[in-house]
């Protein structure tokens, strides 16, 4: 297991986990293109409804129900491959994970808005485990209250992993930007735990 690398960021806890050994990686990709279920939401906004920028998919313990942007998400149930990579997760990150959320950006068109994972269910210091795949893509932080700290933007690269611990969703919020250059694909998976027993 590679040695994290500790990023400076105040009232966070943030570790990156650079060249995780997880197999042939467009294998890895391949399988996850074909065999997630993906689907496309929809958000409104200011009254007009549009597509997500991206495709999203839940997975995880069966009661591991999950609310976010005012929805409700049932598991589906664990595939092989992604059992397998969650067990790397959860050695690297040193925590257990009983559901992920998967994003699958399709070329740089596809996008998230700045947000931060802190809803009810993962408890009050939740630990994230992003694990990216495909093409490198900017993930940039704002905190949330102090204005003269500037925006970080963290690039992250196919098998890498980002752990974010502590009170880093109380205190950030985190998104990915829009790019006009040309970009192949990338699949982020945020491993995380959620409570049963709030769900």
């Amino acid at each position: 297991m590679p040695e994290p690398q500790r990023l400076p960021l105040p009232d966070a806890s943030l570790l990156l986990y650079s060249g995780l050994s997880l197999g042939n990686e467009e294998t890895v990709m391949r399988r996850l293109i074909d065999g997630i279920h993906w689907r496309q939401e929809y958000i409104t906004l200011f009254g007009k409804t549009h597509k997500q920028p991206r495709l999203v998919a839940w997975y995880g313990d069966r009661n591991a129900v999950y609310t976010y942007s005012g929805k409700a998400y049932t598991p589906r149930p664990w595939t092989e491959e992604l059992l397998r990579l969650r067990d790397l997760v959860e050695v690297a990150a040193a925590s257990r994970f009983n559901s992920v959320l998967l994003n699958y950006y399709r070329d740089g068109r596809d996008a998230m808005g700045l947000h931060a994972d802190d809803e009810p269910e993962l408890g009050p210091e939740p630990v994230i485990a992003s694990l990216s795949l495909g093409a490198t893509r900017k993930l940039y932080f704002q905190h949330r209250f102090r204005r003269d700290l500037d925006t970080v933007t963290l690039p992250l690269q196919s098998g890498s992993l980002l752990v974010m611990g502590g009170q880093t969703q109380r205190y950030w919020k985190h998104g990915l930007r829009k790019t006009s250059r040309a970009c192949e694909p990338r699949i982020n998976l945020t491993f995380r735990y959620v409570f049963p027993e709030s769900s």
